[in-house]
């Protein structure tokens, strides 16, 4: 059969991240082998069910190197190696003790240094100024431990090949939100993003503009009122001036949640995709929409049998997975939570000749994720009815739903897929395209750049061939997008600070609508975005019924992973 060519770009990123090394610090595997080491490691999984792992290390490499599925970092880093470790997302409990904390941040050091990433609620730490009756003092709050964490991520650099990533919620009723909401804002905690926990109670006293009540979770009464709209602009401040913090919509994360009868979810990952209970981590994949675009229309046959083997994948993954501590695999037989996503939206509207901001594409990425969301929910179904339901499954919405079996608790994740878009060659997640001519960095290093190289159909069908492609970009390119395309080509090919922030929520939404998990999705803003209509992106991301929202606006933080600009013109175009 014959399979895709890996781009320089992915080759590179191959070589810097994922293809296992010898003694020497040098890679032990050409790509091939990088491929095979995942789908044997991971079909082995097949044995404790007494079946042949051959066949379906097969399938799975077929998979893989077809570039239909791609899963998370780990997975790709970590299957068939000494470290075993595969999931992506962890959330771990903060209680408002000093065994408590180090305990977690113990845990987290493991999680990094097998390539995981982590999240926490600190809405449970005693704010600052609290009594400690112990000793007489007053407390630090969460935020000075919050440094505690920050400063040992900078320490364990994830397997020497990732930095840390770590997700910070506060609920926006602590007493300590206001300094939370505006902390990043003098260059602080560089290893976590941040998410206020927005509630209900609180998006209604911002629309009345009245007060709110804060609350001391160490004794579950009053600390103070303020008006709901100083914290409110807190908020937006933050966001506006550094990205951060985020929004994570807690009512309706638990609205979703599958399993009520474990606890509320107060934390996710850290791109905020994957709400979690304490000590659950989750498995993450993403379908390659661009590889199923057939002429003018998607192979949808073709698209759910991808998504019911890679549910199969995600699940042998949970099982041939070696969590770093036995409170996260205790938790993960409870839920077997995984996330089947999608990547390369972007290539796939332009191939099929659909602009990104039109009802249109919400109409094509609703029935997308509705196709991919009942195949998986089928596979997880028989899987559970062979292997066994999650441990948690009685008392669940799937058997509230009438589901005599289910495998996994949840199914459906949209991650926003940074690197395994790389290795696809694709656009990352349900982003629209970045920038047609951008400069792309890992930890520094520039692996991508030039042109955005999008399905070959994609040019011809508009009449496009990629040399002159290449060459308009050259010539007038300056910021990623092209002035002087006639008007339905340039809102084809519109880049995302080209899209009003209110198409970029509506993309969300249809996506969340059969999502089980959340959506990670930036509302990527130009530079000079106007503060005072920030707010509105929030507000209209609660009303959406969205689980989070986040907001970036260019050039707000020193050192981007990905740019665009001038300087693109003086990078070689992508081979």
């Amino acid at each position: 059969m014959a399979y895709p060519e890996l781009s320089p770009q992915a080759l590179e990123l191959l070589r810097l991240r994922y293809l296992r090394r010898g003694p020497d610090g040098e890679p032990a595997e050409d790509p091939e082998g990088f491929f095979r080491r995942v789908a044997v490691a991971v079909a082995a999984a097949e044995r404790i069910f007494g079946g042949d792992p051959a066949p379906k290390a097969e399938a799975y490499y077929d998979l893989l190197r077809s570039l239909r599925f791609l899963p998370n970092t780990p997975a790709l880093m970590n299957a068939g190696t000494g470290v075993g470790q595969l999931a992506a997302c962890f959330v771990l409990p903060l209680e408002d003790s000093t065994e408590s904390i180090y305990d977690s941040l113990k845990q987290m050091a493991l999680i990094h240094k097998s390539g995981g990433g982590t999240g926490f609620s600190f809405s449970r730490i005693r704010p600052e100024g609290d009594l400690v009756a112990s000793t007489g003092g007053r407390a630090s709050g969460p935020l000075s431990f919050l440094e505690l964490f920050d400063t040992s991520t900078w320490v364990i650099r994830q397997g020497g090949r990732r930095r840390g990533a770590n997700m910070a919620v506060l609920r926006v009723d602590h007493p300590d939100v206001l300094a939370f909401c505006r902390a990043k804002l003098h260059g602080r905690f560089q290893n976590f993003n941040f998410s206020v926990g927005y509630t209900d109670d609180f998006d209604r006293a911002v629309e009345r503009g009245g007060e709110f009540t804060l609350i001391n979770p160490r004794t579950g009464g009053p600390w103070r009122r303020l008006a709901a709209r100083d914290v409110f602009e807190a908020l937006v401040e933050g966001a506006w001036g550094t990205g951060d913090p985020g929004a994570v919509f807690l009512d309706a994360v638990n609205r979703a949640n599958p399993c009520p009868q474990l606890g509320d979810l107060e934390a996710t990952n850290p791109c905020g995709e994957q709400p979690l209970l304490p000590h659950e981590s989750c498995t993450l994949g993403s379908l390659n929409l661009a590889v199923f675009v057939r002429g003018a229309e998607l192979d949808w046959d073709a698209l759910a049998d991808a998504a019911r083997l890679g549910v199969e994948f995600l699940d042998d993954c949970l099982e041939v997975s070696v969590p770093p501590a036995e409170e996260i695999r205790l938790a993960n037989r409870r839920t077997r939570k995984i996330g089947l996503g999608v990547m390369g939206f972007a290539d796939c509207l332009v191939a099929l000749g659909v602009p990104y901001a039109s009802e249109a594409a919400r109409g094509l990425g609703r029935q997308i994720m509705e196709r991919i969301e009942a195949a998986g929910v089928d596979a997880s179904r028989r899987l559970g009815e062979r292997r066994g339901s999650f441990e948690a499954f009685a008392g669940s919405a799937w058997e509230r739903r009438g589901l005599s079996a289910m495998r996994n608790a949840t199914v459906t994740t949209v991650a926003p897929t940074g690197s395994i878009s790389i290795l696809a060659g694709v656009s990352g997640s349900i982003e629209p395209l970045f920038g047609l001519a951008y400069t792309r960095r890992i930890q520094g290093e520039v692996v991508s750049f030039g042109t955005h190289r999008m399905l070959p159909s994609a040019f011809e069908a508009h009449g496009l061939s990629w040399p002159a492609w290449e060459e308009a970009i050259r010539r007038e390119g300056r910021m990623g997008h092209l002035t002087q395309l006639p008007a339905a080509l340039r809102r084809l090919f519109a880049t995302t600070f080209e899209i009003a922030p209110a198409d970029h929520l509506a993309v969300q939404a249809v996506f969340q609508e059969r999502t089980h998990n959340a959506v990670s999705k930036t509302i990527n803003l130009p530079a000079d975005f106007p503060r005072d209509a920030l707010g509105r992106v929030f507000r209209e991301a609660h009303a959406l019924g969205l689980k989070g929202v986040t907001v970036y606006r260019y050039g707000s933080v020193p050192e981007q992973p990905l740019e665009v600009g001038d300087h693109c013109n003086r990078c070689a175009p992508a081979a």
